[in-house]
Order: C-alpha cells, then sequence, then structure tokens
C-alpha cells in the first residue's frame, strides 16, 4: 500500500517546482514584450538600408569595395547564435541540429565557427570543428556597440582574405510559439540588380561626396544592423521558446498534482476501510 507521507512529500515537491516554472514565465513574458519590440523596431531600418544598398551597389562595380568581393575559395566561417542558459525547449537543439546537418552537408569546404552562447560552444567545443571565437555572455545588456564590434571583426576576416564566406545561423522571431531556423549569408554583401527590364533604374540619385564614399559608409552600416538585427531575432525567440516551455511545464506539473492528489486521497481512503475493518473484527471478537 502506497506510503501517504511520501506521496504528500511529492505532491509538495511538484508544488514548489510549479512556482519556480510559472515565476519563471512570467519573466520570460516581461523580458520577451521588450526583446520583440526592440525587434519590431529594428526590422524597418535594416530593410530600408538594404533597400538603399541595392540601388546604390547595382549603380557600382563590385571592384570598389572589398566586402562586395565574390571568391571562389571554401573557406567558410559561420557566426552561430545559440543561448547562454537553458530551459527554452528545442531552442539550441534546432540551432545546434541545423547547424551540424549544414556542416555535414558541405564536408568538401573548409569551415570554422565563431559561437555566441554557452550552449553552442558547450557542444561545438567537442565537435571536430575550429572555433575562432566564442562569445559568452551575451544575452545580458546586448546593444549596438557590442554589434558593431562582431560585425567590424566579421569584416577583418574577410578583408584581409582569411575567410572567403561569412554566414550567420540563428532563430528568426515568427510569434511566441513559432521560432525558424536560418541560414544568412552575410559577406560577401550580394545586393540584388534592381533595374527595370528596359535596364533603366526606376529612381536615379545625387550622391554626396561620392557613391563610392557612400557604399563604404553603408557597407560598415550594414554589417553591424544585420548583426544587431540577428541577435534581437536570437534574443525575441529565446524568451518566446522559454515562456512556452515553463508555460507546458506549469501546466503539467498541475496535471501531475491533480494524479498524485487522487493517488492520495485512493491511499487514504483504502487506509480508513483498513481501520474500520479492524474496529469491526475487534468488537466482533469482544462480542464471542
Amino acid at each position: 500500500m502506497p506510503n501517504l507521507k511520501e506521496i504528500k512529500r511529492r505532491i509538495q515537491s511538484v508544488k514548489n517546482t510549479q512556482q519556480i516554472t510559472k515565476a519563471m514565465k512570467l519573466v520570460a513574458a516581461s523580458k520577451l514584450r521588450k526583446a520583440q519590440q526592440a525587434i519590431l523596431e529594428a526590422r524597418p531600418y535594416a530593410i530600408k538600408m538594404m533597400d538603399v544598398l541595392n540601388h546604390l551597389a547595382a549603380r557600382c562595380n563590385s571592384d570598389l569595395h572589398p566586402l562586395l568581393d565574390v571568391r571562389d575559395g571554401k573557406r567558410h566561417l559561420l557566426l552561430v547564435i545559440t543561448s547562454d542558459k537553458g530551459l527554452c525547449g528545442g531552442f539550441n537543439g534546432t540551432i545546434i541540429r541545423k547547424t551540424a546537418q549544414f556542416l555535414k552537408d558541405n564536408e568538401s569546404h573548409d569551415h570554422s565557427l565563431i559561437v555566441a552562447g554557452k550552449k553552442g560552444n558547450d557542444v561545438f567545443s567537442n565537435r571536430p570543428v575550429t572555433i575562432l571565437e566564442d562569445i559568452i555572455g551575451w544575452t545580458k545588456d546586448f546593444d549596438y556597440l557590442k554589434a558593431q564590434a562582431i560585425g567590424e571583426n566579421l569584416a577583418t576576416l574577410f578583408t584581409e582574405k582569411k575567410v572567403d564566406k561569412v554566414s550567420m545561423v540563428y532563430n528568426e522571431f515568427k510569434s511566441v510559439m513559432q521560432q525558424e531556423v536560418v541560414i544568412e549569408q552575410l559577406l560577401p554583401v550580394a545586393p540584388e540588380k534592381l533595374a527595370h527590364k528596359e535596364g533603366t533604374f526606376a529612381v536615379d540619385y545625387v550622391y554626396e561626396p561620392d557613391e563610392e564614399a557612400i557604399l563604404d559608409d553603408l557597407l560598415k552600416r550594414y554589417m553591424t544592423v544585420e548583426v544587431y538585427r540577428a541577435f534581437l531575432e536570437s534574443s525575441a525567440s529565446e524568451h518566446g521558446a522559454r515562456m512556452t516551455a515553463m508555460d507546458a511545464a506549469t501546466r503539467n506539473a498541475g496535471d501531475m498534482i491533480g494524479g498524485l492528489t487522487l493517488t492520495y486521497n485512493k491511499a487514504r481512503q483504502a487506509y480508513i476501510t483498513k481501520e474500520l475493518i479492524e474496529i469491526v473484527n475487534g468488537a466482533e471478537a469482544l462480542k464471542g
């Protein structure tokens, strides 16, 4: 017969866990609102910058800037963005599996990684792949200046021809319930050709001081903005995934408490029934 004290101890333990998961859900929801607002504000700026860059680069010779240099080399650098903490469902697992599959599908390339987040670093540090840098603790107080430093580092590696291609792997925020893993090429910058079918452009501009100087400035800003946006997307996705995971854990804890309470009541009823039977039997024995 089940031990009533043991069942009560388990119920209390699950209730304590439920309180923790409920608190984590509320904290994640609070952080998600801020992260969601940040990414919604950053996206239009990034889209408009790429639009201007497309118009300008389509008119310029790609030889004018090293970040536009398309090479045939196979040295591929991946910036992989994961989280520093767990308890966020499949957020890190999907990123790691997607990256591992990409490395496997492109075995002919010489890959190297810059890994942001402790979870990703813990995994890939034990894999046969070169890690150029690990960015631990990025989720705390990440800002535009940190994104600028990362972007400048990536640009330097590319312009010094230490790598031939740079891509980012991150979770793009779709909604609280949905995040999508994206592998996005960052360098070389490959702007679309925005010419009309007759070969002329819809809008032309007068550039001051000149197209080359503006292109150089825009490309530097583009690097920072794209890196910043990717980290914001990842941050919002992480908080959304953690909020969803903690909500599911809280509900599962509630179901477990209900099941344990039912077991406790049945066991208690059995003990009471047993005691009544013993009392009745004792009374009958005294009568006899």
